[in-house]
């Protein structure tokens, strides 16, 4: 998987991580390698701004630009090496993964954390909740930390835990019976996942229009 750290003006507080763009090389002809197709990225990190830097000199993730901060491999597909800074095209697209959800429990015996990764289709979430076995309570709402994290203060330990998500295109996907009773912190369970299609909601910008940013090694 092809990862990105993305500039607030499209990492918005976390709130897209796990999100997936297409990016290509754009208007660049001394270093975007000619017919390189576009390369699909996942947003996993922010890029933080520099505030000691003007935004066209270093500061390249100050806001308000939109910019893609990627690893090695990603940017020498897409133009020459030594070129370190690129314009790059992009427009977000489904996220298609292997397996399920990934529900990673950490914390401790105060609060839970649980980390949600691999989401298909949108790929980022606006919503979990969970459900305790033989709980007089149904569902429970976690509340949003960080990226991918969700936290709790409600008692997790020892019981069996299933997970209703609510991806920012309003579907949803429920892992019954997910985590079991025994499970340990530091421990990841694998759920069902949703598929790259589906509805579509008129914001999500899947296919849509392509849209001007800044790509760096």
């Amino acid at each position: 998987m092809n990862t990105a750290a993305l500039s607030n003006a499209l990492f918005k507080d976390g709130r897209v991580c796990g999100a997936c763009f297409q990016i290509e090389c754009v208007d660049d002809p001394q270093w975007c390698k000619p017919g390189q197709p576009p390369l699909l990225v996942t947003a996993t990190d922010l890029c933080p701004p520099n505030p000691f830097q003007p935004s066209d000199n270093g500061g390249w993730c100050n806001p308000p630009r939109e910019h893609f901060d990627i690893a090695m491999p990603v940017f020498d597909h897409l133009a020459e090496f030594k070129a370190g800074i690129i314009p790059v095209q992009y427009r977000r697209v489904p996220c298609r993964k292997r397996g399920g959800i990934r529900f990673t429990m950490n914390g401790n015996q105060w609060f839970y954390e649980v980390i949600v990764s691999n989401v298909g289709g949108a790929g980022d979430i606006v919503g979990v909740q969970v459900k305790v076995d033989k709980s007089r309570l149904r569902w429970t709402s976690l509340d949003h930390d960080w990226g991918a994290t969700w936290k709790t203060g409600f008692p997790l330990q020892g019981k069996t835990l299933s997970f209703r998500v609510k991806s920012s295109d309003g579907r949803y996907m429920t892992s019954m019976h997910v985590v079991p009773s025994n499970w340990q912190f530091g421990q990841t369970f694998e759920g069902r996942n949703f598929k790259s299609g589906g509805r579509r909601r008129r914001n999500f910008k899947s296919g849509g229009r392509r849209r001007k940013g800044v790509g760096q090694l």
